[in-house]
């Protein structure tokens, strides 16, 4: 591959290590990342392996959105009847959907509703704790065990603040999950009541945070309490973790503080733009467009432009499929790279080479030679 660089211009030079910089926090272990790129801006023992309580319910959650529907009937069984800690007070054998359960789930930290939802998904919470460590090594998370579905203590059972960042930062890509922990308050049925659940959402940043968009809260004394936090201002979205913090909220403010105040999103290139011409030997088109996959946008620390490299080969061979992956295009400042889009083809390029128009002619023949 041959790389270009378009230096568009560095208006201020910074040093590498405040594109990713190590905080004082009143944590064991913070992070906060950019939602956009899923770059690191601030941490502190961001990969220090932590119980974190009822934040285990985010990856609970995803899982939940991901491999069931939303109106699905969720039954709770005599296992999930009387799960002590928070509760939402299910009763045996009472049903819900599972948009309902994922309410009780994030809003109100019920740990009844994680195990129903666990057996409702995997058959059995453990065989859906199996999933969960599954799917965070899938998300890039090295150092993270799912033991339960509700983040009770239990020997062996941890993350990291970098991998819960990561865990969230998937949720946060669908809609309904953005929406549930978002919510500061929602009514659920209640069976055998003529009064519905009232569930409040114990983040209180929700109400005393500007642009914050969730996550989730969590506490045990073993853990401490721990939030996962996030908010939006300005087209910069970030996503933080605080592990075992007892000013979580305050702690999550100043750091998301901290971030906003050092760092502004930057869009670059537009989804499905053209970035170049590549040419196509033995092709029915001589030339076969690079376009982006998705936006080139990041977080970009202030009163700063990067460069935009971008990696593709001289020349293609014939055929190209449309959508294949030609090759990358990278936000870089200071050798950092700050995001990264991959370019594909944007049409398909049959071969047109004797051989291939011979193969196309007998694949026809019996159609021309019909009477």
């Amino acid at each position: 591959m041959r790389k270009l660089l378009i230096c568009l211009a560095v208006l201020l030079v910074l040093p590498a290590a405040a594109l990713c910089e190590q905080v004082t926090t009143s944590a064991t272990a913070c992070i906060v990342i950019d939602a956009d790129s899923g770059r690191v801006l601030l941490e502190h023992n961001a990969h220090q392996a932590l119980p974190m309580a009822s934040t285990t319910k985010v990856m609970t959650a995803l899982l939940a959105i991901e491999r069931g529907s939303l109106t699905d009937e969720v039954t709770c069984s005599r296992s999930a009847f009387g799960v002590p800690g928070t509760s939402i007070y299910l009763s045996e054998g009472e049903t819900l959907t599972l948009e309902q359960m994922l309410y009780g789930l994030m809003l109100a930290s019920g740990n009844d509703a994680a195990v129903a939802i666990a057996e409702h998904i995997g058959g059995t919470a453990e065989d859906f704790c199996a999933l969960m460590t599954e799917r965070a090594r899938e998300l890039g998370c090295e150092n993270t065990v799912f033991l339960t579905p509700h983040g009770l203590p239990c020997e062996g059972h941890h993350t990291t603040c970098h991998d819960l960042a990561l865990i969230a930062r998937e949720a946060m890509t669908h809609p309904v999950f953005r929406q549930i922990v978002s919510t500061t308050r929602a009514k659920i049925p209640w069976e055998g009541r003529e009064y519905d659940r009232v569930l409040n959402n114990k983040n209180r940043l929700l109400t005393t945070y500007e642009g914050a968009t969730g996550i989730k809260t969590g506490y045990t004394k073993a853990a401490g309490r721990c939030l996962v936090f996030g908010a939006e201002r300005d087209g910069l979205e970030i996503i933080g973790v605080v592990l075992n913090c007892y000013d979580w909220f305050d702690e999550a403010a100043r750091l998301m503080d901290m971030a906003f105040a050092r760092y502004e999103s930057l869009t670059l290139l537009q989804a499905g733009e053209v970035l170049r011409l590549l040419p196509v030997a033995s092709g029915d088109a001589e030339s076969v467009g690079a376009c982006l996959a998705g936006e080139l946008k990041g977080a970009v620390p202030l009163n700063t432009l990067p460069v935009v490299e971008i990696d593709l080969p001289d020349m293609l061979e014939a055929p190209v499929m449309r959508g294949a992956r030609l090759g990358e295009v990278r936000m870089v400042l200071n050798g950092t790279v700050l995001a990264a889009v991959p370019l594909l083809a944007s049409e398909t390029v049959r071969r047109d080479d004797f051989a291939a128009r011979w193969q196309r002619y007998v694949r026809q023949w019996p159609l021309v030679m019909a009477p």
